[in-house]
Protein backbone atom coordinates (compact mmCIF):
# COMPACT_ATOMS: atom_id res chain seq x y z
CA UNK A 1 0.00 0.00 0.00
CA UNK A 2 0.95 3.59 -0.67
CA UNK A 3 -0.23 6.97 0.14
CA UNK A 4 0.18 10.22 -2.69
CA UNK A 5 -1.79 13.22 -0.96
CA UNK A 6 -2.03 16.15 -3.38
CA UNK A 7 -0.98 19.62 -1.91
CA UNK A 8 -1.51 21.78 -5.29
CA UNK A 9 1.02 24.85 -5.84
CA UNK A 10 1.30 28.09 -5.18
CA UNK A 11 -0.99 29.70 -7.77
CA UNK A 12 -4.24 28.06 -5.33
CA UNK A 13 -4.90 28.72 -2.56
CA UNK A 14 -6.01 32.37 -3.35
CA UNK A 15 -8.86 31.92 -0.82
CA UNK A 16 -6.59 31.66 1.79
CA UNK A 17 -4.75 35.06 1.60
CA UNK A 18 -2.83 36.44 3.06
CA UNK A 19 -2.34 33.61 5.01
CA UNK A 20 -0.47 31.49 1.89
CA UNK A 21 1.78 33.98 1.42
CA UNK A 22 4.27 33.00 4.41
CA UNK A 23 3.93 29.69 4.06
CA UNK A 24 2.59 26.51 1.79
CA UNK A 25 -0.96 26.05 2.48
CA UNK A 26 -0.93 22.82 3.39
CA UNK A 27 1.70 23.67 6.12
CA UNK A 28 -1.02 25.64 7.56
CA UNK A 29 -1.39 24.79 11.05
CA UNK A 30 -4.90 23.31 11.98
CA UNK A 31 -5.52 22.46 15.80
CA UNK A 32 -1.86 23.17 16.72
CA UNK A 33 -0.05 21.06 13.69
CA UNK A 34 0.47 21.50 10.18
CA UNK A 35 -2.61 20.63 7.90
CA UNK A 36 -1.36 17.94 5.95
CA UNK A 37 0.43 16.55 9.11
CA UNK A 38 -3.38 15.17 9.48
CA UNK A 39 -3.41 12.90 6.71
CA UNK A 40 0.31 11.79 6.85
CA UNK A 41 -0.92 10.30 10.28
CA UNK A 42 -3.75 8.44 9.02
CA UNK A 43 -1.84 7.04 6.19
CA UNK A 44 0.67 6.08 8.59
CA UNK A 45 -1.68 4.21 10.40
CA UNK A 46 -2.90 1.76 8.02
CA UNK A 47 -1.34 -1.53 8.41
CA UNK A 48 1.01 -2.22 5.14
CA UNK A 49 1.37 1.42 4.60
CA UNK A 50 4.82 1.38 2.82
CA UNK A 51 5.63 5.10 1.77
CA UNK A 52 3.90 8.21 1.42
CA UNK A 53 4.14 10.45 -1.37
CA UNK A 54 3.57 14.56 -1.64
CA UNK A 55 2.71 15.58 -4.85
CA UNK A 56 2.35 19.29 -6.03
CA UNK A 57 3.94 22.11 -7.92
CA UNK A 58 5.69 24.14 -5.11
CA UNK A 59 9.25 25.18 -5.57
CA UNK A 60 11.32 23.12 -2.97
CA UNK A 61 10.64 25.05 0.04
CA UNK A 62 12.83 24.94 3.03
CA UNK A 63 9.63 24.49 5.06
CA UNK A 64 8.27 21.93 3.03
CA UNK A 65 12.09 20.23 3.60
CA UNK A 66 11.92 20.71 7.36
CA UNK A 67 8.49 19.18 8.07
CA UNK A 68 9.22 16.36 5.31
CA UNK A 69 11.98 15.20 7.50
CA UNK A 70 10.51 15.59 10.86
CA UNK A 71 7.68 13.86 9.66
CA UNK A 72 9.50 11.00 8.78
CA UNK A 73 11.40 10.12 11.79
CA UNK A 74 7.81 11.38 13.58
CA UNK A 75 6.09 8.54 11.93
CA UNK A 76 8.90 5.89 11.13
CA UNK A 77 7.68 5.88 7.35
CA UNK A 78 9.62 6.74 4.09
CA UNK A 79 8.05 10.19 3.14
CA UNK A 80 8.87 11.83 -0.40
CA UNK A 81 7.59 15.32 -2.22
CA UNK A 82 7.53 15.07 -6.32
CA UNK A 83 7.45 18.09 -7.62
CA UNK A 84 5.00 17.98 -10.95
CA UNK A 85 6.96 20.67 -13.41
CA UNK A 86 3.27 22.67 -14.16
CA UNK A 87 0.11 21.89 -12.57
CA UNK A 88 -1.41 19.04 -14.10
CA UNK A 89 -4.71 18.66 -12.14
CA UNK A 90 -5.24 15.63 -9.82
CA UNK A 91 -4.99 12.88 -12.37
CA UNK A 92 -2.81 14.36 -14.22
CA UNK A 93 -0.09 14.43 -11.45
CA UNK A 94 -0.64 10.88 -10.51
CA UNK A 95 -0.12 9.88 -14.19
CA UNK A 96 2.95 11.59 -14.17
CA UNK A 97 4.57 9.89 -11.43
CA UNK A 98 3.14 6.09 -11.91
CA UNK A 99 6.20 4.96 -12.46
CA UNK A 100 7.32 6.46 -8.47
CA UNK A 101 3.52 5.59 -7.17
CA UNK A 102 4.17 1.84 -8.32
CA UNK A 103 7.52 1.35 -8.00
CA UNK A 104 8.09 -1.44 -5.67
CA UNK A 105 5.03 -3.35 -6.76
CA UNK A 106 2.10 -1.50 -4.79
CA UNK A 107 -0.99 -3.28 -5.17
CA UNK A 108 -3.29 -0.35 -4.06
CA UNK A 109 -2.64 3.42 -3.34
CA UNK A 110 -4.69 5.84 -1.60
CA UNK A 111 -5.14 9.90 -3.16
CA UNK A 112 -5.73 12.30 -0.51
CA UNK A 113 -6.21 16.34 -1.08
CA UNK A 114 -4.48 17.99 1.22
CA UNK A 115 -7.48 20.78 1.97
CA UNK A 116 -10.27 18.43 3.27
CA UNK A 117 -10.12 17.81 7.08
CA UNK A 118 -11.86 14.28 8.10
CA UNK A 119 -11.41 10.95 10.04
CA UNK A 120 -9.75 9.82 7.36
CA UNK A 121 -11.69 6.21 7.44
CA UNK A 122 -8.68 4.53 5.03
CA UNK A 123 -9.08 1.23 6.80
CA UNK A 124 -12.81 0.83 6.58
CA UNK A 125 -12.49 1.80 2.74
CA UNK A 126 -9.80 -1.13 2.38
CA UNK A 127 -12.64 -3.16 3.93
CA UNK A 128 -15.19 -1.88 2.26
CA UNK A 129 -13.47 -3.05 -1.00
CA UNK A 130 -12.72 -6.11 0.11
CA UNK A 131 -16.55 -6.99 0.52
CA UNK A 132 -17.92 -4.86 -2.51
CA UNK A 133 -16.15 -5.48 -6.40
CA UNK A 134 -13.06 -6.67 -6.97
CA UNK A 135 -9.69 -5.95 -6.56
CA UNK A 136 -9.39 -4.09 -9.22
CA UNK A 137 -12.53 -1.96 -8.50
CA UNK A 138 -11.73 1.64 -7.00
CA UNK A 139 -13.47 3.62 -4.09
CA UNK A 140 -14.74 7.11 -3.56
CA UNK A 141 -15.34 8.40 -0.14
CA UNK A 142 -18.20 10.10 -0.10
CA UNK A 143 -20.64 12.09 2.85
CA UNK A 144 -23.91 13.94 2.75
CA UNK A 145 -24.50 17.23 2.06
CA UNK A 146 -27.95 19.09 2.04
CA UNK A 147 -29.78 19.36 -1.28
CA UNK A 148 -28.77 22.96 -2.07
CA UNK A 149 -24.97 22.75 -0.77
CA UNK A 150 -24.66 19.60 -3.01
CA UNK A 151 -24.38 21.50 -6.00
CA UNK A 152 -20.92 23.00 -5.20
CA UNK A 153 -19.26 19.37 -4.85
CA UNK A 154 -19.17 16.17 -7.06
CA UNK A 155 -21.91 14.59 -6.54
CA UNK A 156 -22.47 10.92 -6.64
CA UNK A 157 -25.65 8.42 -7.60
CA UNK A 158 -25.45 5.05 -6.03
CA UNK A 159 -26.83 1.81 -6.44
CA UNK A 160 -28.54 1.20 -2.73
CA UNK A 161 -27.49 -1.84 -2.52
CA UNK A 162 -24.06 -2.29 -3.90
CA UNK A 163 -23.00 1.07 -3.28
CA UNK A 164 -21.87 0.91 -7.11
CA UNK A 165 -21.41 4.74 -8.43
CA UNK A 166 -23.92 4.63 -11.73
CA UNK A 167 -23.19 8.41 -12.40
CA UNK A 168 -20.75 11.01 -11.16
CA UNK A 169 -21.45 14.63 -11.73
CA UNK A 170 -18.90 17.45 -10.72
CA UNK A 171 -20.16 20.30 -9.59
CA UNK A 172 -23.62 20.05 -11.48
CA UNK A 173 -26.28 22.99 -11.90
CA UNK A 174 -29.36 21.18 -10.53
CA UNK A 175 -29.56 18.65 -8.25
CA UNK A 176 -28.33 15.39 -8.79
CA UNK A 177 -27.37 13.55 -5.49
CA UNK A 178 -27.15 14.60 -1.73
CA UNK A 179 -23.91 11.97 -1.77
CA UNK A 180 -20.98 14.10 -2.22
CA UNK A 181 -17.34 13.37 -3.37
CA UNK A 182 -14.78 13.88 0.10
CA UNK A 183 -11.76 14.33 -2.31
CA UNK A 184 -10.00 10.60 -0.56
CA UNK A 185 -10.06 7.60 -2.84
CA UNK A 186 -8.21 4.20 -2.53
CA UNK A 187 -7.15 3.22 -6.42
CA UNK A 188 -5.36 0.24 -7.76
CA UNK A 189 -2.53 0.27 -10.69
CA UNK A 190 -5.65 -0.28 -12.91
CA UNK A 191 -6.57 3.53 -12.72
CA UNK A 192 -3.48 4.30 -15.36
CA UNK A 193 -4.83 2.44 -18.06
CA UNK A 194 -8.28 4.78 -18.31
CA UNK A 195 -5.86 7.70 -17.40
CA UNK A 196 -4.26 6.79 -20.29
CA UNK A 197 -6.87 6.51 -22.55
CA UNK A 198 -7.77 10.32 -21.41
CA UNK A 199 -4.45 11.48 -22.22
CA UNK A 200 -4.33 9.88 -25.24
CA UNK A 201 -7.75 11.41 -26.45
CA UNK A 202 -6.48 14.96 -24.79
CA UNK A 203 -3.35 14.80 -27.47
CA UNK A 204 -5.35 13.78 -30.45
CA UNK A 205 -7.67 16.50 -29.70
CA UNK A 206 -4.78 19.25 -29.55
CA UNK A 207 -3.16 17.80 -32.68
CA UNK A 208 -6.82 18.44 -34.15
CA UNK A 209 -6.45 21.92 -32.46
CA UNK A 210 -3.01 22.98 -34.13
CA UNK A 211 -4.57 26.92 -34.31
CA UNK A 212 -5.67 26.45 -30.58
CA UNK A 213 -4.04 29.36 -28.61
CA UNK A 214 -1.48 26.36 -27.18
CA UNK A 215 -2.18 27.16 -23.94
CA UNK A 216 -3.87 23.98 -23.51
CA UNK A 217 -2.20 20.74 -22.26
CA UNK A 218 -2.55 16.73 -23.06
CA UNK A 219 -0.71 16.33 -19.63
CA UNK A 220 -3.87 18.36 -17.73
CA UNK A 221 -5.87 16.01 -16.35
CA UNK A 222 -9.14 15.82 -13.61
CA UNK A 223 -9.74 12.89 -12.27
CA UNK A 224 -12.89 13.62 -11.11
CA UNK A 225 -14.40 15.34 -14.60
CA UNK A 226 -12.22 13.34 -16.87
CA UNK A 227 -12.19 9.97 -15.34
CA UNK A 228 -14.99 9.41 -12.62
CA UNK A 229 -17.43 10.72 -15.17
CA UNK A 230 -16.78 7.89 -17.33
CA UNK A 231 -15.91 5.15 -15.06
CA UNK A 232 -19.46 5.87 -13.71
CA UNK A 233 -21.68 2.75 -13.92
CA UNK A 234 -19.00 0.52 -15.56
CA UNK A 235 -19.20 -1.90 -12.29
CA UNK A 236 -15.69 -0.71 -11.24
CA UNK A 237 -16.19 2.12 -9.15
CA UNK A 238 -18.10 2.38 -5.67
CA UNK A 239 -18.38 4.92 -2.86
CA UNK A 240 -18.12 3.99 0.84
CA UNK A 241 -20.38 6.30 2.81
CA UNK A 242 -18.82 7.94 6.18
CA UNK A 243 -20.98 9.26 8.84
CA UNK A 244 -17.34 11.16 10.39
CA UNK A 245 -16.84 14.86 10.21
CA UNK A 246 -15.44 16.19 6.82
CA UNK A 247 -14.97 19.57 5.54
CA UNK A 248 -13.03 21.68 2.86
CA UNK A 249 -10.59 24.06 3.97
CA UNK A 250 -10.66 26.48 1.32
CA UNK A 251 -10.76 29.64 2.69
CA UNK A 252 -9.09 30.89 5.98
CA UNK A 253 -12.56 30.81 8.16
CA UNK A 254 -12.86 27.22 7.64
CA UNK A 255 -9.35 26.54 8.79
CA UNK A 256 -11.31 27.46 12.04
CA UNK A 257 -14.01 24.84 11.57
CA UNK A 258 -11.63 22.47 10.61
CA UNK A 259 -9.49 23.36 13.68
CA UNK A 260 -12.95 22.74 15.64
CA UNK A 261 -13.26 19.27 14.10
CA UNK A 262 -9.81 17.73 14.55
CA UNK A 263 -9.61 19.36 18.67
CA UNK A 264 -12.99 17.70 19.24
CA UNK A 265 -11.51 14.72 17.92
CA UNK A 266 -8.14 14.59 19.97
CA UNK A 267 -9.70 14.15 23.09
CA UNK A 268 -10.26 10.37 21.52
CA UNK A 269 -7.04 10.50 19.25
CA UNK A 270 -4.33 13.05 21.09
CA UNK A 271 -5.67 13.36 24.94
CA UNK A 272 -2.10 14.54 25.39
CA UNK A 273 -2.34 17.78 22.71
CA UNK A 274 -5.58 19.27 24.95
CA UNK A 275 -4.95 21.99 27.60
CA UNK A 276 -6.28 20.91 30.93
CA UNK A 277 -7.07 23.57 33.68
CA UNK A 278 -4.53 23.54 36.58
CA UNK A 279 -4.10 25.95 39.27
CA UNK A 280 -1.65 28.11 38.49
CA UNK A 281 -2.61 28.12 34.45
CA UNK A 282 -5.01 29.83 32.07
CA UNK A 283 -8.50 29.13 32.51
CA UNK A 284 -9.35 26.38 29.79
CA UNK A 285 -13.07 26.15 28.37
CA UNK A 286 -13.65 23.34 25.67
CA UNK A 287 -10.89 22.18 23.64
CA UNK A 288 -8.02 24.26 23.61
CA UNK A 289 -4.40 23.48 22.22
CA UNK A 290 -1.39 25.78 23.41
CA UNK A 291 1.85 24.77 21.88
CA UNK A 292 4.52 24.45 24.82
CA UNK A 293 6.52 27.16 23.95
CA UNK A 294 3.62 29.24 24.62
CA UNK A 295 3.58 31.96 27.63
CA UNK A 296 0.23 32.45 28.71
CA UNK A 297 -0.93 34.33 31.78
CA UNK A 298 -2.69 32.48 34.53
CA UNK A 299 -5.84 35.16 34.59
CA UNK A 300 -6.34 34.52 30.76
CA UNK A 301 -9.57 33.19 28.98
CA UNK A 302 -9.25 30.76 26.40
CA UNK A 303 -11.83 28.21 24.68
CA UNK A 304 -13.68 27.02 23.21
CA UNK A 305 -11.94 26.10 19.91
CA UNK A 306 -8.68 27.95 20.73
CA UNK A 307 -5.20 26.69 18.67
CA UNK A 308 -1.85 28.50 20.37
CA UNK A 309 1.05 28.17 18.52
CA UNK A 310 4.85 28.29 19.17
CA UNK A 311 6.50 30.83 20.93
CA UNK A 312 3.11 33.13 21.46
CA UNK A 313 2.76 35.50 24.56
CA UNK A 314 -1.03 36.03 26.16
CA UNK A 315 -1.29 38.43 28.68
CA UNK A 316 -3.09 38.96 31.44
CA UNK A 317 -7.18 39.40 31.35
CA UNK A 318 -6.83 38.15 27.81
CA UNK A 319 -9.72 36.59 26.44
CA UNK A 320 -9.29 34.38 23.20
CA UNK A 321 -12.44 32.36 21.25
CA UNK A 322 -12.58 30.28 18.40
CA UNK A 323 -9.44 31.20 16.94
CA UNK A 324 -6.21 30.69 15.68
CA UNK A 325 -2.81 32.42 17.14
CA UNK A 326 0.06 31.73 14.93
CA UNK A 327 3.94 31.45 16.28
CA UNK A 328 5.73 34.42 17.66
CA UNK A 329 2.26 36.45 17.86
CA UNK A 330 1.84 38.29 21.30
CA UNK A 331 -1.47 39.42 22.86
CA UNK A 332 -0.84 42.10 25.15
CA UNK A 333 -3.33 42.81 28.53
CA UNK A 334 -6.98 42.79 28.26
CA UNK A 335 -7.41 42.13 24.69
CA UNK A 336 -10.22 39.89 23.38
CA UNK A 337 -9.96 38.22 20.02
CA UNK A 338 -13.26 36.54 18.89
CA UNK A 339 -13.12 34.15 16.04
CA UNK A 340 -10.17 35.37 14.21
CA UNK A 341 -6.68 34.25 12.89
CA UNK A 342 -3.66 36.21 14.16
CA UNK A 343 -0.89 36.20 11.59
CA UNK A 344 2.68 34.65 12.63
CA UNK A 345 4.43 37.37 14.81
CA UNK A 346 1.55 40.00 15.05
CA UNK A 347 1.08 42.30 17.89
CA UNK A 348 -2.66 43.01 19.24
CA UNK A 349 -1.93 46.02 22.03
CA UNK A 350 -3.88 46.55 25.49
CA UNK A 351 -7.63 46.43 25.56
CA UNK A 352 -7.46 46.11 22.08
CA UNK A 353 -10.66 43.56 20.51
CA UNK A 354 -9.86 42.15 17.57
CA UNK A 355 -13.42 39.70 16.16
CA UNK A 356 -14.46 38.33 13.04
CA UNK A 357 -18.17 36.81 12.10
CA UNK A 358 -18.07 32.74 12.27
CA UNK A 359 -18.62 31.58 8.58
CA UNK A 360 -19.94 27.86 10.60
CA UNK A 361 -22.50 25.56 8.63
CA UNK A 362 -25.91 25.55 9.75
CA UNK A 363 -25.67 23.61 13.70
CA UNK A 364 -29.17 22.73 12.99
CA UNK A 365 -28.52 20.62 9.52
CA UNK A 366 -27.07 17.55 10.29
CA UNK A 367 -25.63 17.51 6.81
CA UNK A 368 -24.45 21.17 6.54
CA UNK A 369 -21.08 21.70 5.14
CA UNK A 370 -19.12 25.32 5.49
CA UNK A 371 -20.24 27.69 2.46
CA UNK A 372 -17.23 28.57 0.60
CA UNK A 373 -18.53 32.01 0.71
CA UNK A 374 -17.33 34.58 -1.89
CA UNK A 375 -15.08 37.32 -0.54
CA UNK A 376 -17.60 40.43 -2.28
CA UNK A 377 -21.37 40.30 -2.05
CA UNK A 378 -23.37 42.84 -4.46
CA UNK A 379 -20.19 45.08 -4.41
CA UNK A 380 -19.71 44.82 -0.27
CA UNK A 381 -17.28 42.55 2.35
CA UNK A 382 -19.38 39.77 3.12
CA UNK A 383 -18.64 39.48 6.72
CA UNK A 384 -16.20 36.54 7.77
CA UNK A 385 -13.43 36.28 9.86
CA UNK A 386 -10.71 38.74 10.73
CA UNK A 387 -7.29 37.51 9.69
CA UNK A 388 -3.86 39.30 10.50
CA UNK A 389 -1.02 38.87 8.05
CA UNK A 390 2.04 38.45 9.08
CA UNK A 391 3.93 41.21 11.68
CA UNK A 392 1.13 43.01 12.06
CA UNK A 393 0.77 45.45 14.93
CA UNK A 394 -2.69 46.30 16.30
CA UNK A 395 -2.64 49.86 18.59
CA UNK A 396 -4.26 49.50 21.83
CA UNK A 397 -7.85 50.27 22.28
CA UNK A 398 -8.72 50.18 19.07
CA UNK A 399 -11.59 47.55 17.28
CA UNK A 400 -11.19 45.82 14.16
CA UNK A 401 -14.30 44.22 12.75
CA UNK A 402 -14.50 41.42 9.96
CA UNK A 403 -11.27 42.62 8.33
CA UNK A 404 -8.45 41.17 6.63
CA UNK A 405 -4.98 42.80 6.87
CA UNK A 406 -1.98 42.67 4.74
CA UNK A 407 1.06 41.29 6.25
CA UNK A 408 3.36 44.12 7.58
CA UNK A 409 0.88 46.45 8.75
CA UNK A 410 0.63 49.12 11.48
CA UNK A 411 -2.39 50.11 12.10
CA UNK A 412 -3.30 53.33 14.05
CA UNK A 413 -6.99 53.46 14.22
CA UNK A 414 -10.06 51.19 14.65
CA UNK A 415 -11.40 49.51 11.30
CA UNK A 416 -14.67 47.71 10.14
CA UNK A 417 -15.35 45.00 7.12
CA UNK A 418 -12.12 46.59 5.19
CA UNK A 419 -9.49 45.04 3.56
CA UNK A 420 -6.16 47.04 4.41
CA UNK A 421 -3.90 46.89 1.83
Amino acid sequence: LKAVILIGGPQKGTRFRPLSFEVPKPLFPVAGVPMVQHHIEACAKVPGMKEILLMGFYQPHEALSRFLVSAQQEFKIPIRYLQEYAALGTGGGIYHFRDQILSGGAEAFFVLNADVCSEFPLQEMLEFRQQHGDAHSFVILGTTANRTQALNYGCIVANANTQEVQHYVEKPSTFVSEIINCGIYLLTPAIFQHIGEVFQRNQQELVLEENSNGWQRAEVIRLEQDVFTALAGSGKLYVYKTDGFWSQIKSAGSAIYASRLYLNQYSKSHPERLAQNKPEGPIIRGNVYIHPTASVDSTAVLGPNVSIGEGVTVGAGVRVRESIVLHGASLHDHTCVLNTIVGWDSTIGRWARVEGTPSDPNPNDPYAKIDSETLFRDGRLTPSITILGCSVTIPAEVVILNSIVLPHKELSRSYKNQIIL
